[in-house]
């Protein structure tokens, strides 16, 4: 299990946005479920947005119109013969907050509005709306999340978000048309929220180290690479001599079980051995120190795996981090594993 409040401390460093004076007391607020805490993080995240002024983009506009504006569209003034209106279809490119960023968010509150959250916190979301009046709703289940950002809409990159978790985490429409709350985020968009908290977490709390989700090249003997698979780490912590691969995994079981017996997922364990020894190799020429990890998120069962194997030159761990209690907990076990196998302490 993962404390609600935690959700918010994994959201804070993956967003670091969420680190500003503005969201703090967020952290000291009690929540009832994660769409409570959700729509917290997008009342404040909204509302200052809109004290910035609602982003806005150019979108194609075409109509009848008695006076010219932008392109007239000969082609269709004839073929309306608006002309005996003395009118004229014009085309144009009008400047407005309906973008599609704003329709998101507007459609994912009007979501959270039929969901079974606080009354407080629907009357904060009721009062927001009013500044999306020239706002379009969208289908959420048609949205394209793959969106481009630059300096003029960055600050919606955390609210989009959110939206994301909430949209696809979070709600699902019943038949009748009402909210209905989903017990959690699902397995695929924790799993993603868990590996960017940890990468964003060393990158944050031990600046003197290199934290990354690099890439590892094959060790081939002839340049043949060929087809291989893509080595994509999901972090990748050096310092010095010494480096720490870190596969992080989310799963509902965190090992399988086989004739009552209990193993580790062997997919994931031939992995983080392959990074392992790929790393070591590559680092032949250079005084290093390679070392792997899959590290699990802690579930319910009553076992999970806490194992340290040596092979063949490095050490591969495999642990849990228990995601239910105390922040400063969970921070004492991620600088543990620094302190261990980096030898370095949290500024």
């Amino acid at each position: 299990m993962i404390r609600i409040q935690n959700i918010y401390y994994m959201l804070a460093y993956a967003f670091h946005i969420l680190k500003e004076q503005g969201y703090k007391h967020i952290a000291i607020e009690d929540f009832d479920n994660t769409a409570e805490l959700c729509a917290a993080i997008l009342a404040r995240g909204i509302s200052t947005q809109v004290k910035r002024g609602l982003g806005r983009e150019y979108i194609p506009r075409k109509e009848e119109l008695s006076f010219l504006r932008g392109k007239i569209d000969i082609s269709e003034t004839v073929k309306t013969q608006v002309l005996n209106k003395k009118q004229m279809v014009c085309s144009y490119d009008e400047f407005t907050v309906n973008s599609y960023m704003n329709r998101i968010i507007k459609s994912t509150l009007l979501s959270l509005l039929r969901a079974d959250i606080a009354k407080k916190r629907k009357k904060e979301l009721r009062k927001l709306l009013v500044f999306f009046d020239d706002v379009d709703i969208i289908d959420l289940h048609a949205v394209n999340w793959n969106m481009q950002y630059n300096r003029n809409n960055q600050t919606y990159r955390m609210l989009i978000s959110i939206c994301y978790l909430v949209v696809k985490g979070l709600l699902q429409t019943q038949s009748d048309g009402s909210t209905k709350l989903m017990d959690f985020l699902d397995e695929q968009r924790m799993h993603r929220l868990y590996e960017k908290f940890i990468l964003e977490y060393y990158r944050r709390e031990f600046p003197q180290i290199t934290a990354n989700a690099s890439q590892i090249r094959w060790q081939v003997d002839d340049n043949m690479s060929d087809m291989l698979p893509v080595m994509q780490t999901d972090i990748m912590l050096s310092h010095g001599a010494k480096t720490l691969i870190i596969d992080a995994k989310y799963y509902e079981h965190s090992t399988q079980i086989q004739y009552d017996r209990h193993t580790l997922h062997s997919s994931n364990m031939y992995q983080i051995f392959t990074y392992v020894k790929n790393k070591d190799a590559e680092l032949t020429d250079v005084p290093h120190e390679v070392s792997g990890m899959l590290l699990y998120a802690k579930t319910d069962e009553d076992v999970y795996p806490e194992r340290e194997y040596r092979m063949t030159g490095n050490i591969i761990e495999v642990r849990t981090l228990n995601l239910d209690g105390d922040f400063a907990m969970i921070k004492a076990q991620l600088n543990g594993i620094a302190e261990k196998y980096l030898n370095v302490k949290a500024i």
